[in-house]
């Protein structure tokens, strides 16, 4: 425990990581898979429902609409989350927006669970947009908390919860989705009314631990709650060089107000780090991931295996998918984020390309399905080693205090809008190129790729200062260094060396943070 902490991971810093991701990103991985197994059991209630109501069968043309809406709307709702998040975290904070943030978790799972009772299948579908609206709030709360609750040394890994979770969820909501627990005809409202249990979870355990330092201390001016949140997350007592830091960082910059959404695009000094955003958070849907679902039971059924085991060799998928998440996690602070994300899109590239030439074969040889398989694992353990995670750690990082919120609104907008983009526009350029259709998709990692290598400076254990200071080149603007901050630094180590009668090395006299 003692070299955990050293390491600058502590059970507060854990435990505010495992219960804040628990309640949020949790929850948009769940809903991101569970709506897959219930689908014909949804279906068959909306035609009960309307014949109820009318007297009469819907027409398949209106059912096929009404399941579009149910499974597009939380896009939808993603996208309302993510705007409302600025004017969130500046009344209720990191934590406490978290918090009340379940609050819509709880809405939809009521709102679904009793739809079938309620004979109302337009409760499912506003508990869809809801529980979307909690799911855009939670993937801009979240990483912007726990990429300010955690050392540096430790940020990127403790910032991989979200992804990890995420993973985790699309796991749980196959596992809950297999015929012997929910999917059953009398069982499939429970896959909705679980949504609730996370949220309970975390309701329990959150109010618990501390809001962000650097929030009480900068945009609250609570000093007392920002040293003692400090202590608890640290697991020490003299966190004077932390508070000294976070001070000199607000000093330094122009506003301690938080900065609009147009204050963000007219700066030109945090230019690069806008365009990085939205690069990086739009690669991150476009990659083409989610679209490889589309053709996943196609492929399985091709490869021969019975309908009824698919269900079952589908978990693979989540499998491979939280354990990548785990591996990246633990790697990212001893590899960095510029490499993990080149790595991730060259080889989901390379994969893209090897699918589509073992799809076009598919048809001439039994055992081409199963390379076909192999490179759709291999796909998403290569989306899940780095671009599923660090673009949310990015978003934190590149960004100092007054920017973050904004800086979250424009990258969420540009997640929702082009995952809602990905799920209209794919099934026509699939029927357009047909098994051509993955060359899109390996275009857009390739310049992905080329652009992190060329633009991405890498941020592994920088302060954000420094970050900042990384980008001064490309926006054509002064990069010396912030001379109050290294003033401050510095004489708190000589004052540090001088009461403990030691000369101690730089690198212990650096701030955590």
């Amino acid at each position: 425990m003692h070299n955990a902490a050293e390491r600058g991971l502590t059970a507060c810093l854990i435990g505010a990581a495992f219960f804040g991701a628990l309640g949020s990103s949790f929850l948009y991985g769940y809903n991101l898979s569970v709506v897959n197994a219930p689908a014909n059991y949804i279906k068959a209630f909306y035609n009960k429902t309307w014949q109820e109501r009318y007297g009469e069968p819907i027409g398949a043309g209106t059912v096929t609409l009404l399941w579009s809406l149910t499974v597009s709307i939380f896009a939808i709702g993603g996208l309302v989350g993510a705007l409302t998040v600025p004017f969130l975290i500046k009344i209720f904070g990191r934590k406490g927006t978290l918090l009340l943030n379940n609050v819509n978790a709880a809405i939809a799972a009521l709102l679904m669970a009793l739809g079938e009772t309620a004979a109302s299948f337009e409760m499912l579908i506003i508990g869809r947009f809801v529980i979307g609206l909690d799911s855009g709030i939670a993937l801009s709360a979240l990483p912007m908390y726990l990429g300010e609750i955690a050392p540096r040394q430790v940020r990127g890994s403790i910032g991989q919860f979200n992804s990890i979770f995420i993973c985790l969820g699309v796991f749980i909501g196959q596992v809950l989705g297999l015929p012997e627990i929910f999917h059953q005809e009398t069982r499939w409202i429970w896959l909705f009314a679980f949504l609730a249990a996370p949220a309970v979870l975390q309701l329990c355990v959150l109010p618990f631990l501390p809001e962000s330092p650097r929030f009480l201390l900068i945009e609250r001016r609570d000093e007392a709650r920002a040293e003692k949140a400090f202590q608890a997350f640290l697991g020490k007592q003299d966190v004077s060089l932390e508070l000294e830091e976070v001070h000199a960082e607000s000093r330094a910059q122009n506003t301690v107000a938080a900065v609009t959404v147009l204050d963000v695009f007219r700066n030109r000094n945090v230019r690069w780090q806008l365009i990085t955003v939205i690069v990086t958070m739009a690669s991150y849907q476009l990659c083409g991931l989610n679209a490889i679902w589309y053709y996943t039971n196609g492929i399985f059924e091709k490869a021969g295996f019975a309908k009824s085991l698919i269900p079952y060799i589908t978990l693979s998928t989540g499998g491979i998918e939280t354990l990548a998440a785990i591996i990246s996690g633990l790697v990212i602070e001893k590899i960095g984020r510029k490499p993990l994300l080149i790595f991730g899109f060259s080889a989901m590239a390379l994969f893209f390309g090897l699918l589509t030439i073992f799809l076009n074969f598919q048809d001439r040889y039994s055992w081409m399905p199963y390379l076909s398989f192999a490179s759709i694992l291999a796909l998403i353990a290569s989306f899940c080693s780095g671009p599923g995670g660090i673009p949310f750690i990015l978003t934190g990082e590149l960004f100092e205090q007054s920017y973050r919120s904004a800086a979250f609104m424009i990258a969420g907008t540009v997640n929702w809008l082009a995952n809602f983009a990905v799920g209209l526009l794919f099934p026509f350029i699939q029927e357009a190129l047909q098994d051509y259709a993955f060359v899109v998709f390996m275009v857009i990692c390739v310049m992905a790729s080329v652009y992190f290598f060329f633009l991405l400076p890498e941020t592994k254990s920088k302060t954000f200062l420094e970050i900042s200071q990384s980008f001064a080149k490309i926006n054509k603007v002064s990069d010396a260094p912030d001379q109050e901050l290294e003033d401050v630094l510095s004489a708190k180590a000589r004052s540090r060396d001088e009461a403990n009668g030691v000369a101690a090395s730089v690198v212990e006299m650096e701030s955590s943070f």
